[in-house]
């Protein structure tokens, strides 16, 4: 019988995969109609997608598959939706990415930040927290974890080595401190490689994990260039905590706090953008696919919108990090005028050396941080709606251009200008008239999501079929009841349940089955759609609780300082703190910016034009 259940165990994803369709199959041949066959296809795509039986990007492909076959849509038509303006966006972003990878740039960004704020250990978590939120609104969460990790690390050991020299010599009754320096080596605190790790926590990662190189994979050592890519490694053996030595707890809590503030503060970073993480570009596709003529989501708008969440989310989770780990010292954190301890001389050295290490500024690093600013002007200056935008240079067009043309612009500029414009030594010789750009095709290739391509295609194709069959307003008709409740409670509702399923499930995965279902119900009780897919797809993204949930918990739980259960009380914290903030943006602010009290004209009218109405349809006696 063991033997049995193991075998069972063994071929659970293969079971899945195979008795999923099969028990779901009266659905479709009992009740015969297009909205019984478009559910079928969504409850199998969703299975497999929360499940995670199937890697996401082969799921995606299901609804092509199952469409057409259902007479639900035709092959050629639902293809179409597998390439959006979604992808061209992404395209320019990821040359962007590449380059400030490929030279460093997000390093020095991020060692700077820091130096800013100071050694003070609060005050210096503070300052990874911001430089690493900062990081994540240009980078993808996961390369941006993985690269100021190692960094924080050293920092850490940094810390302990000193106090524990500092004791030594007290013990001693030494006259002097000798204290090594800490050399923060790559090679070791990036888990025994060059490359930076980025865990696709898919169905086939039975002990290993796909590692996202975001830090010179490759060295050529003529051109000494810098790549990324994806391979296939066994997870390295990381000490456990038991084994792990620490002078004494408090440098264990220290440890556990800025493990977590910056998993924490790379998913919030990324919230601030359009493009800063997958889930907020999914839904800035979706939703001007399915209401074309809205002007109101844009990349300005959204940072106006996001970015005081961002800022009131990073200063709530250092306090409740903070507090939970190290506790809160007021008159510590704020002294004026005392001298530096041992632990913020250590730190302060290690992050100067670092820094001193990158060299001066470098002519690639220039030229990229100029592009990098020029894509965000063009993306803030395009519609800023308060004032005429550079789209109004082309009235006759009005709408042709998007952010995907800013991006695609600046991100063939990177396939142009020139790497090396001047004579260039290398190896000790000089050589001349080496033309190549700041990054290169194959770079690019390395760095470029594939993946999450495919996978928001396969959401654009179940939206798309859901509309076409008529799933999505028999969802909404099903769902006016609700109108009877108060639309923040409805709200809140929805936040909590995208909470909650993202734990479990991948956020792309989680905002691509809520989307199609939620906008048909903000328009089933004429609420403003933005009013519901705004918080829920903030919420998508509070992934805090459990170190598979997303890369960012599952690269700083690696190192070994983190038992889950630290990340389950951080995380409820953080959750509970995310979902308030994003009710308190949505109640306040939110509502002037998007007129979320106006039901807008570029949404479809449903049946019932309010919410009154509709109680009264479902209190009326018959």
């Amino acid at each position: 019988m063991r033997l049995f259940l193991n075998y069972i165990w063994m071929y659970r994803r293969l079971l899945l995969i195979v008795l999923t369709p099969l028990l779901l199959l009266p659905v479709p041949l009992i009740i015969r109609t297009k909205e019984a066959e478009c559910a079928y296809v969504l409850f199998v795509v969703a299975v497999f997608w929360l499940s995670e039986a199937l890697p996401l990007s082969v799921t995606a492909f299901i609804p092509a598959l199952m469409f057409p076959l259902f007479g639900i849509l035709p092959s050629k038509s639902i293809a179409s939706t597998y390439f959006k303006d979604f992808h061209l966006l992404l395209t320019g972003v990821i040359c962007l990415a590449t380059s400030i990878e490929k030279w460093n740039l997000h390093k020095r960004i991020a060692l700077r930040m820091v130096m800013l704020v100071g050694t003070n250990p609060a005050w210096l978590m503070l300052g990874f927290m911001f430089s690493t939120g900062f990081l994540s609104m240009w980078l993808s969460n996961t390369s941006t974890a993985a690269m100021v990790m190692p960094i924080v690390e050293a920092v850490a050991q940094q810390i302990i080595n000193a106090e524990a020299e500092v004791d030594a010599m007290q013990m001693n009754s030494s006259d002097g401190i000798y204290n090594e320096t800490f050399e923060l080596d790559e090679n070791n605190t990036e888990m025994g490689t060059k490359c930076d790790q980025e865990k696709h926590i898919n169905g086939y990662s039975n002990g290993t994990a796909a590692m996202y190189n975001s830090e010179k994979c490759m060295a050529d050592k003529e051109h000494q260039s810098e790549t990324c890519s994806y391979q296939e490694k066994e997870l390295p053996e990381i000490p456990s905590t038991s084994e792990m030595k620490y002078r004494n707890k408090k440098d264990h809590m220290m440890c556990k706090a800025m493990c977590l503030c910056i998993a924490y503060s790379s998913t919030i970073g990324g919230l601030t953008t359009i493009t800063g993480t997958s889930t907020n570009l999914i839904f800035a596709e979706q939703f001007q696919t399915r209401y074309p003529l809205s002007t109101e989501i844009n990349f300005g708008t959204w940072f106006l919108l996001c970015i005081p969440i961002t800022l009131i989310l990073v200063i709530l989770s250092w306090l409740w990090i903070q507090w939970l780990f190290l506790g809160l010292n007021f008159k510590e954190m704020f002294k004026c005028g005392k001298e530096k301890t041992e632990r913020e001389i250590a730190s302060a050295k290690v992050i100067l050396d670092e820094y001193k290490k990158l060299g001066p500024l470098s002519y690639q690093e220039i030229m990229t941080f100029i592009l990098f600013v020029l894509m965000a002007l063009l993306w803030f200056t395009r519609d800023p709606g308060f004032i005429p935008g550079w789209s109004a240079l082309f009235p006759q067009y009005k709408g042709y251009a998007t952010d995907s043309t800013a991006a695609l612009l600046l991100g063939i500029l990177f396939f142009i200008i020139p790497a090396y414009p001047w004579k260039r030594e290398i190896a000790g010789k000089i050589r001349t008239f080496d033309y190549a750009p700041l990054i290169t095709w194959k770079e690019f290739q390395a760095c470029m999501p594939w993946d999450i391509g495919i996978l928001v295609g396969g959401g654009f194709a179940l939206a798309e079929g859901c509309e076409v069959s008529g799933l999505s307003q028999w969802i909404g008709n099903k769902m006016t009841p609700l109108g009877s409740l108060p639309i923040w409670v409805i709200v809140l509702i929805a936040c909590i349940i995208v909470t909650s399923v993202t734990e479990v499930a991948s956020n792309p995965a989680t905002i691509t089955i809520f989307l199609p279902i939620l906008a048909p119900l903000a328009e089933a009780i004429s609420v403003n759609p933005l009013y519901i897919l705004i918080p829920t797809t903030l919420c998508t993204s509070f992934a805090f609780l459990l170190p598979v949930a997303n890369p960012p918990n599952a690269i700083v739980f690696s190192y070994g300082h983190l038992q889950v259960m630290d990340m389950v009380k951080a995380g409820l914290g953080i959750n509970i703190l995310g979902v308030m903030v994003v009710m308190l943006c949505i109640s306040t602010w939110a509502i002037p910016m998007f007129r979320l009290d106006v039901y807008p004209s570029w949404a479809p009218i449903i049946a019932a034009t309010n919410s009154t109405a509709l109680l009264t349809t479902f209190t009326t006696p018959l």
